[in-house]
């Protein structure tokens, strides 16, 4: 059975005959006869009683005729679905985000979205570069604002660069550190509060290199998994902490922060996604955040 044997048997009961279907839709009678013959035959009941040029429905064929309605609208609903989601109207996207990174540009971003695609259905998801790689192998996110990917995983995905960013050194403002720039080598006594590596291991062997590279390798004190919980550690005098200049952003009440010197270091943010077909829903978001991404430098510019 196809769907256009529920059409010509639908026309016939419409148009109250085989002749008047046939001029409505464009077909020739023979056709529209024979596809109403072959549903008659599949099904093994009458549809019509034949009144002269007048097509009546047998009481099967009444009880036939309000399902093939349903079924007819359900695949209109269909093909209208499928022909909304091709022009991207709706469906769902994932994205992935560091919050303390992404603040200052992603409400805009997502606003400008959901203006052109209200239809999409947004799913955010708050992680560390590590979460976010089980949300992608989970199918919970399609892209994510986070630190490149790593060697193991760089084949699978693909990545826009958004911004380089500077490293900074947060102190309790208890120190009364008046100076805008701390020497890296100056910390080398400090015990070091750090981003664990399994989270960020681009940020965490960084700043091991960096504090190597000027004589020392740091004292690490605690290791956690939560830029929050770096800084609240921070501000109870527990250490200092090397961090991404982003972590700023969670401005916290305590701290200071402080450029370094030397200040060569730049750590990249970017936008990932998986390298296989992409749903409508992320061409868009990606052709949007394309047009956008001169705006979110200009944004996370660091001076």
């Amino acid at each position: 059975m196809e769907l256009r044997h529920l059409r010509y048997f639908a026309a016939v009961v419409q148009w109250k005959g085989y002749r008047e279907a046939s001029r409505h839709l464009y077909i020739t009678q023979p056709s529209i006869s024979q596809a109403v013959s072959d549903l008659e035959s599949e099904l093994g009941i009458k549809l019509f009683l034949r009144e002269g040029k007048v097509a009546r429905l047998t009481p099967e064929g009444e009880a036939f005729y309000e399902e093939a309605i349903k079924t007819l609208a359900q695949a209109a609903r269909s093909i209208a679905t499928a022909q909304r989601a091709a022009k991207g109207e709706f469906g769902r996207l994932g994205i992935g985000f560091m919050g303390f990174s992404s603040s200052p540009f992603l409400p805009e971003l997502l606003r400008k979205y959901k203006a052109r695609h209200p239809g999409v259905s947004l799913r955010l998801v708050e992680d560390v570069p590590h979460g976010q790689d089980i949300a992608f192998d989970r199918g919970e996110i399609d892209i994510a604002f986070t630190r490149p990917p790593s060697p193991d995983r760089s084949s699978s995905y693909q990545s826009q660069l958004l911004f380089k960013e500077p490293l900074v050194v947060a102190l309790p403002k208890s120190r009364d550190v008046t100076t805008k720039r701390v020497r890296i080598a100056d910390l080398a006594g400090e015990r070091f509060v750090v981003f664990q590596r399994t989270s960020s291991p681009e940020v965490f062997d960084t700043i091991v290199r960096v504090c190597n590279d000027n004589g020392f390798s740091p004292r690490l004190h605690h290791e956690l998994n939560n830029m929050n919980s770096v800084l609240a550690t921070v501000e109870a005098g527990e250490g200092v902490a090397i961090v991404p200049a982003t972590a700023s952003n969670l401005r916290p009440e305590n701290i200071s922060f402080h450029r370094l010197q030397p200040d060569e270091v730049r750590i990249d943010f970017v936008a990932a996604w998986q390298k296989k077909q992409l749903s409508v829903a992320l061409r868009s978001f990606l052709e949007l955040l394309e047009e956008e991404s001169p705006s979110i430098r200009a944004i996370m510019k660091f001076t």
